[in-house]
């Protein structure tokens, strides 16, 4: 019997996310972010999933040819750009977009004269990577060579704070850059895409919608119409009676109330779980919500089966997904949800549903 520790891939939930987004920002076209392995998810079972969108967004070279060497044709922007010269050619062969947010950037395409498609990226108040308003103008005409596309982007700072009005001062200064010029523009993430429909422009970039995981501080994913991607699950592989005043996991990390049931499932730190959620965090058990207790171990955690008073060994466990936001899960631990998707790259197996 294999180790039960493993991951559901629901690309019917994908496609279905997507259509949300479709919803939200009727005839833009889409650039799925599909960075970091997917979220965590896989890129090339996103990009699969996501088959129609008009393009896909990755962080580097790498995780672009993964996507051509899976035969994904549609446009792949490298969003941080090259990191060196030496990355041009690669650019080149595999037929990326690239955003343009530096001056070395700005002098290695000037110095490559091929017809490629640009993303130049304006700094409207994010202050992470971007040109200046005021500088946008230059950039844009050293860059400029016969057949080559320029476009503009920005990205928000606050976009997932309902009502934040960073988002409006960001936007102002967008249009202000944009003023006349013919060309195409983006500027909404997830968060922008949901609540800021003013920002939608010629193009939107979905990312962690897409994955089925609320963008907006406050409102559930499920209150949004988008569903889970992932599903992680496991399963008890240990039952113990302990006695009121026992002690469970390392450094006691939790001490009994009174005569308990504990379940251990195999799941721990080493499979991406959060070693500092803590007593509390919640969990299914054969679909009944209960409570991890103490912190995760490297393979293995436990749980409360008070609520659940008739488990057996090898009944399911859901740690989140289907049935349990990963979003409670990221709380819990005091993170954010993208960290907890991000670390599933690591040993758990995936299952992907088919129906």
């Amino acid at each position: 019997m294999t180790r039960p520790a493993h991951v559901i891939f629901d690309p019917q939930a994908v496609r279905a996310n997507l259509r949300q987004v479709r919803t939200q920002a009727p005839g833009r076209k889409v650039m799925a972010i599909v960075k970091a392995d997917g979220y965590g998810h896989g890129v090339v079972r996103m990009a699969q999933a996501l088959g129609d969108v008009e393009a896909f967004g990755v962080a580097s070279v790498e995780e672009a040819v993964r996507l051509r060497d899976a035969d994904i044709s549609q446009p792949v922007v490298l969003l941080e750009g090259p990191f060196e010269a030496e990355e041009l050619p690669d650019i080149s062969v595999h037929r990326l977009e690239s955003v343009v947010h530096n001056h070395e950037q700005v002098r290695m395409f000037a110095a490559h004269a091929e017809p490629l498609t640009l993303w130049v990226k304006v700094d409207t108040g994010m202050h992470r990577l971007g040109f200046a308003p005021e500088e946008v103008p230059a950039v844009l005409a050293q860059l400029h060579r016969p057949g080559r596309i320029l476009r503009l982007m920005t990205h928000f700072a606050s976009a997932h704070l309902p009502g934040d009005e960073s988002v409006q001062a960001q936007m102002a200064g967008f249009r202000d850059v944009l003023g006349n010029q013919a060309l195409e523009s983006c500027c909404a993430n997830s968060s922008a895409v949901l609540a800021w429909p003013d920002s939608h422009c010629d193009w939107v970039r979905p990312g962690l919608m897409l994955y089925g995981v609320s963008p907006l501080a406050g409102v559930s994913a499920k209150d949004l119409g988008l569903r889970p991607a992932m599903t992680v699950v496991s399963a008890l592989i240990s039952l113990r009676e302990v006695a009121a005043g026992g002690a469970v996991g390392y450094g006691r990390g939790f001490v009994c109330p009174e005569n308990m049931r504990v379940g251990i499932v195999a799941f721990g730190y080493a499979d991406g779980y959060p070693r500092h959620a803590a007593t509390g965090t919640p969990v299914l058990v054969n679909g009944v919500r209960t409570q991890v207790i103490g912190e995760a171990s490297m393979d293995m955690m436990a749980v409360d089966l008070r609520p659940v008073p008739d488990a057996r060994i090898g009944d399911p466990v859901v740690l989140w997904g289907e049935g349990l936001p990963v979003e409670e899960i990221a709380s819990a631990a005091q993170t954010i949800p993208y960290e907890l998707l991000c670390r599933m790259r690591m040993r758990a197996q995936f299952i992907q549903r088919t129906a």
